[in-house]
């Protein structure tokens, strides 16, 4: 088996609505499909898709399960947001040698990581 790419992540949630008001209210996603009359809801992210679900199948919400890392523009803005908007953090934002990142948890506990690749200068290299 050879995998070329990822061809979606998907979130399962409870409450749509909820779900929305975050993933489009607070992360700003914008839907790009909607089907299962409105139980499965598709973002766009460059050439990549975030799903979240409530089908009613037994696929839970785990604040254990996969993860997600969004790759944000300005890392401070949006955790100034996150804050704002009173979500959950789960890991509070920290820095590694390569990247800023914090892990906040949407309505049902899944965990969605805010990631920032460092410029070659914020890593030392020039």
């Amino acid at each position: 088996m050879k995998v070329t790419k990822i061809g979606f992540v998907g979130i399962p949630v409870t409450d749509m609505k909820r779900a929305r008001a975050f993933y489009e209210g607070v992360l700003g996603l914008e839907v790009a499909e909607e089907m299962a009359e409105g139980k499965w809801i598709e973002y766009s992210l460059g050439d990549d898709t975030l799903a979240i679900a409530n089908l009613e199948t037994g696929w839970l919400p785990s604040d254990q399960g996969t993860g997600v890392a969004l790759e944000v523009e300005d890392f401070d803005a949006a955790i100034n947001k996150l804050r704002v908007a009173v979500i959950r953090f789960a890991w509070e934002p920290f820095e590694s040698p390569i990247c800023r990142m914090a892990i906040v948890q949407d309505p049902d506990g899944n965990k969605i990581i805010i990631h920032k690749v460092k410029t070659a200068h914020e890593k030392g290299g020039g």
